[in-house]
């Protein structure tokens, strides 16, 4: 494999980019015309515009990406997320064209990428499932009936469905008629397939991912967990490795049922299993995402492997060459998506000019984004301008790491979640670890991040004005010796 075409934009696209030069492997980006002057376009060795900014018009072309990578000779794909990536007819084409896909098998994500038919395969492998249906909807009266038994409330869901969207609770039998339809409706606009079922209503869980790992010869290991239940419009603002809530036995037990998920389609590449867990620790397979998350960073930081460049391995044909054993937690690490969003009015997207932008630095400091200062933030994608990770030996390091780079984080221009970060991280029950997916429900408000700006400048002005004081009147003295204090002491 010696060029790899990306058919992404943004931060993962640097993010595989870099993995890629490291391994002495030529990248080809694509590009739409918002992104001429994107940072991922500028890093590539070579750089195809490919569309208008429109996502339909650009990053999801499939064909014109295949043709792309063959016209600049390129050996393989890789999708990032989003955009492509969990498209399994996309997948199979890359295949077609005599290129290799970085990710797993289009059959894999077939059987995944439908909630209902990933529910079908991996209860063959005893995998806990909440209660539900494992087949679509076909009878509004079979259904209520269904849901009666279960017991409300109850979720309707989208079989084809992610990010909140087809997704509908309900609460009582005179609601369901209507959010079936509305679940329906939803889920034909958003993802061309009205397919949806409905499950047990787990209230206020916490959502824990378990990333694994596949080769093309069978072998498949879980790198932990990831905490990911502090989330907006169901979208993730925080996660961290590992859990603070899993017990060393419940961590080996979801562990081993998501090795099994895996192993229920055949699965190769990198992968995340996702699971609800309630107040007692009963965890319940939700789904699988079938590419590399977001939050990859945090299990990078934890384990010590550079997940990008196991892909790459893995689409070469070559074995893990490690053993679940082998593999072991070190320190904890915190990452916050820094997004071009106002936690004051209900986190909603914002977009303009990065007027200045700074990024913090330091040990146990990561940053992940695309941009640089003088740069706008398109209107046309995700909102998401950096992540911020921060790695400890132990989770209050990652916190105190976690606050020090948020304060040393400059951005102006735009709204951004930064000061939510800082809410996140001083409250208390993010400090104890007890929290769940209600946590800006229960705890966020508007008032309380007014409150708590106002504190900081306060506290702000309050140490500038001691240290006025403490120097007023006081007679100030200039050094004439120009040498630095290390010279002197050589002498």
């Amino acid at each position: 494999m010696k060029k790899i075409l990306i058919a992404n934009r943004g931060e993962i696209a640097l993010r595989v980019m870099r993995t890629a030069k490291e391994m002495g492997i030529k990248t080809v980006a694509v590009f739409s015309e918002a992104d001429r002057k994107a940072l991922h376009v500028r890093y590539a060795d070579e750089a195809v515009c490919i569309g208008p900014p429109p996502s339909n018009q650009s990053y999801l072309l499939g064909d014109k990406i295949i043709s792309v990578a063959l016209e600049t000779g390129a050996d393989a794909i890789h999708p990032g997320y989003g955009f492509l990536s969990e498209n399994a007819n996309f997948a199979r084409k890359v295949k077609e064209a005599g290129l290799i896909f970085i990710g797993p098998s289009a059959e894999s994500m077939e059987v995944m990428g439908s909630k209902i038919g990933a529910k079908q395969a991996v209860s063959k492998f005893n995998v806990p499932l909440v209660p539900g249906t494992q087949e679509a909807l076909r009878d509004v009266a079979e259904a209520k009936k269904i849901a009666n038994s279960i017991g409300y409330p109850v979720l309707v869901k989208a079989s084809a469905g992610g990010g909140g969207k087809g997704m509908r609770v309900v609460n009582a039998e005179s609601e369901f008629e209507e959010s079936i339809r509305m679940a329906q409706s939803e889920a034909l606009a958003s993802f061309g397939d009205d397919s949806v079922f409905i499950e047990k209503f787990v209230g206020s869980p916490k959502h824990i991912e378990i990333q694994v790992l596949g080769d093309q010869h069978g072998n498949v290991v879980y790198l932990f967990e990831r905490e990911c239940s502090i989330q907006r419009r169901h979208q993730k603002l925080i996660e961290e490795a590992p859990s603070s809530c899993l017990t060393p036995a419940v961590r080996k037990l979801m562990g081993e049922a998501a090795v099994n998920v895996a192993k229920a389609s055949n699965y190769y590449g990198a992968g995340t299993v996702e699971f609800l867990v309630d107040h007692e620790l009963n965890f319940y397979f939700l789904e699988m995402n079938t590419r590399l998350q977001v939050e990859h960073p945090v299990t990078e930081q934890i384990v010590g492997l550079d997940l990008v460049k196991e892909q790459i391995r893995i689409a070469r044909g070559e074995t893990l060459g490690y053993t679940q054993d082998e593999l072991k937690i070190h320190g904890h690490a915190i990452e916050l998506r820094v997004c071009a969003e106002d936690p004051m009015n209900n986190f909603l997207p914002d977009i303009g000019k990065l007027v200045s932008y700074k990024t913090p630095q330091g040990y146990g400091v990561r940053v992940d984004d695309s941009f640089e200062e003088g740069m706008e933030i398109p209107i046309q994608y995700d909102p998401m301008i950096a992540k911020l990770i921060t790695f400890g030996a132990t989770r209050q390091e990652a916190i105190d790491r976690m606050k020090r780079a948020i304060s040393d984080y400059r951005i102006s221009g735009i709204e951004t979640t930064l000061s939510f970060g800082t809410f996140a991280m001083n409250h208390e029950a993010y400090v104890k670890g007890d929290f769940d997916t209600k946590f800006i429900e229960k705890y966020f408000s508007p008032d309380l991040l007014k409150k708590t700006n106002t504190e900081l400048n306060e506290a702000a002005a309050f140490s500038a004005g001691n240290i006025f004081f403490q120097y007023e009147g006081k007679e100030t003295k200039t050094i004439e010796n120009t040498s630095s204090n290390w010279q002197l002491r050589r002498k």
